[in-house]
């Protein structure tokens, strides 16, 4: 099984409004879809409740790991954590990175997140699968808000 999600984007927008679609946690909320409780700062522990249907039960939650302007955000969290019965607190947590480079038409976004081999075993595939079809929405996503 593989232990990471990559993905990748072109997109038409400068480097600093992608940091900021990215790193601005009202920002993040209107494409990724969960309205967070304060501003993204490393070290911190930043809550919310998802706005997509069918998901508005789960609440969001992630540590704030780095954040190097404008190239570099990380946090981590449980992936997939959305049966509201289970306490997913005790689990390994997965470290999803965010990097930007600039390019002559904007900036090339890369999206990996990586520890899934570190899950109960039988959270892992279906963890990575839902996260890696999530990735590939969340990537349309955020072209779309930062091109508009």
């Amino acid at each position: 099984m593989d232990d990471r999600i990559e993905k990748h984007a072109a997109l038409n927008a400068p480097i600093e409004k992608v940091w900021r679609a990215l790193t601005d946690h009202e920002e993040f909320g209107q494409w990724f879809g969960v309205k967070l409780d304060k501003p993204f700062e490393p070290g911190e522990i930043v809550t919310g409740r998802i706005t997509q249907s069918g998901y508005d039960h789960v609440t969001w939650t992630a540590t704030i790991k780095t954040m190097d302007a404008p190239r570099y955000f990380a946090f981590t969290w449980h992936p997939y954590a959305i049966d509201p019965d289970i306490d997913y607190s005790q689990e390994p947590t997965t470290l999803v990175e965010f990097r930007l480079e600039p390019t002559p038409s904007g900036t090339h976004l890369s999206v990996t997140e990586s520890g899934f081999g570190a899950l109960p075993s039988h959270r892992q595939a279906e963890a990575l699968r839902m996260n890696d079809h999530g990735w590939s929405v969340q990537i349309g996503n955020v072209a779309t808000y930062v091109e508009a």
